[in-house]
């Protein structure tokens, strides 16, 4: 399958291009530049295999949990491209994308949520997939779920912006840490590939992003609170 794939969940941005199994990709620290970086490494994406989007047999894109404005941008631009090239879309949960990337049989990932609480997840490798044994939560960084047994691999920007707490919490149970783990569109489109061949995939207004939580901000109160 021929597939255009990418995620905006987080600072980081990505795009892939995949032609009967070959693979083009773009990437970037985009900070909140999502809106103005993305289309472009689409199309540069496109332009360099000498494709048009509705020769494309779908899209996938990063559902979340992430940024609001990020995943809003992504489902935007899915569900834009999809609609105008009649292609069916694939969203794949942000924090799985990181499992697979990890390239571990088991793997716990985490994002900075934010507001002192962190998105968090934990998967085990299952041949093309990644089954979720703790499936995807917001919590705070010293009450995350903990996954039985040892040396689970673990990676994302929370163990960068609570890494003594997670660490503590996770101790005798993770064997190696990588805080610079992203989501990649890479892994996006591998995820996707077998659920648009078992029939997955969905018309484009269907195309959801995945929020975990609704809250996106702190009121005075709870930012005074929460540094006391």
């Amino acid at each position: 399958m021929n597939l255009l794939s990418f995620d905006t969940s987080t600072e980081f941005c990505s795009a892939a291009l995949t032609l009967s199994g070959q693979v083009l990709s773009r990437e970037c620290m985009a900070g909140n530049r999502h809106s103005e970086l993305l289309l472009p490494m689409l199309t540069e994406l496109l332009n360099e295999a000498g494709v048009r989007l509705g020769e494309l047999d779908g899209i996938a894109f990063g559902r979340g949990p992430g940024s609001f404005t990020g995943l809003r941008i992504g489902c935007g631009v899915a569900q834009g491209l999809a609609l105008g090239a009649d292609l069916p879309v694939v969203g794949v949960v942000t924090l799985e994308a990181m499992a697979w990337q990890a390239q571990a049989n088991r793997v716990i990932t985490c994002l900075d949520a934010r507001m002192h609480e962190v998105y968090y997840a934990a998967y085990r490798r299952l041949g093309d997939s990644m089954e979720a044994v703790l499936a995807p939560c917001v919590c705070k960084p010293d009450a995350v779920p903990l996954p039985e047994g040892e040396a689970w691999h673990a990676g994302g920007s929370g163990f960068a912006a609570y890494p003594t707490v997670l660490e503590s919490r996770l101790a005798g149970r993770i064997a190696r840490v990588v805080p610079e783990l992203w989501p990649h569109a890479r892994a996006i489109a591998a995820l996707a590939l077998p659920r648009f061949l078992a029939g997955e995939a969905v018309p484009a207004d269907h195309a959801e992003p995945f929020y975990v939580r609704d809250k996106v901000a702190l009121t005075t109160r709870e930012r005074r609170e929460a540094i006391r």
